[in-house]
């Protein structure tokens, strides 16, 4: 099943963002998106790296998370070696202090 979910919070550190994933319901962890915008808000650009349930890591990735129209939803793209990785599409939840994203991976 080529699907996933993340959720990403808010960090008290600006630009930062908490992850929490799933693929496929298979595999699941934390993560940390960092190098975002200073403006508090999630679109924009970020470093994120994603590990498993036991600390190990996974993968990292370069993050866009744009803004769609108008509206709480969003376009999310993750880059690797110059490379769309994935796509999904997210929906600010918990009065904008989350974003919920759906995903699933390119295929070559």
């Amino acid at each position: 099943m080529n699907i996933g979910f993340v959720l990403y919070t808010k960090s008290h550190v600006r630009g930062t963002l908490n992850a929490r994933w799933s693929y496929a319901n298979a595999f699941s962890g934390p993560g940390l998106a960092t190098g975002g915008p200073a403006s508090g808000g999630f679109a924009g650009h970020y470093h994120v790296r994603y590990f498993l349930e036991n600390g190990q890591f996974s993968d990292e990735y370069d993050l866009d998370i744009q803004k769609h129209g108008p509206g709480d939803f969003y376009d999310v793209t993750w880059i690797a070696n110059g490379k769309v990785s994935a796509r999904g599409v997210g929906m600010e939840v918990a009065n904008g202090k989350s974003l919920a994203v759906g995903w699933r991976r390119i295929a070559d």
